[in-house]
C-alpha cells in the first residue's frame, strides 16, 4: 500500500523531473486526504502560509494506476507555479481558465497521462472506486 513516505518521494521525484524552475516559496505538505468518487486533489494555502496539496486517499490501493497519482500531483503543482494557493504571483484569473492546467501538463509531458486518465475516469474509474469502497467497508466489518 502506499504511504505518506511514498508520496513525500513521488512530489519530490515530480518537481525534479518536471518543475525544476519552479522556486518552491513556502512549505509544500502532500497527503492524502477525503474518500472522494469524483475528485482526484486539490490544493490549499493553510493558515500558516504553507501549501497544502491533498491527494484522494483512494489512491493508496494499487487498483489506482500509478500515473493517476503522478498526473494528479503535477496538475496541483501547475495550479501552485500559476499562484493559486501558494506565493507565486497569480498568472491568471481562474485556476482552469482556457484549459491552462491541461496545456501545461501537456507542455511538460503528461500529454500520454491524460489520455489514459480520461479514458480510465470514463470506464474504469467506477469499478475501481466500487471495489476499493467495498474492500474498506468489510475491514470496517
Amino acid at each position: 500500500m502506499r504511504n505518506q513516505e511514498w508520496l513525500d518521494n513521488r512530489l519530490s521525484r515530480i518537481w525534479q523531473l518536471f518543475f525544476t524552475e519552479v522556486e518552491r516559496k513556502n512549505k509544500i505538505i502532500i497527503k492524502f486526504k477525503g474518500k472522494w468518487k469524483n475528485k482526484f486533489g486539490h490544493i490549499k494555502l493553510l493558515r500558516d502560509k504553507s501549501t497544502e496539496i491533498a491527494i484522494n486517499s483512494l489512491f493508496k490501493h494499487e487498483e489506482v494506476p500509478e500515473y493517476m497519482l503522478d498526473l494528479t500531483i503535477a496538475h496541483e503543482l501547475v495550479h501552485y507555479m500559476h499562484g493559486f494557493q501558494s506565493p507565486h504571483p497569480r498568472l491568471f484569473k481562474y485556476p482552469h481558465q482556457g484549459g491552462i492546467v491541461n496545456k501545461e501538463l501537456k507542455k511538460r509531458g503528461f500529454r500520454d497521462a491524460l489520455l489514459l486518465e480520461r479514458k480510465v475516469f470514463r470506464k474504469e474509474w467506477p469499478e475501481i472506486y466500487k471495489k476499493i469502497k467495498i474492500e474498506i467497508l468489510k475491514k470496517k466489518g
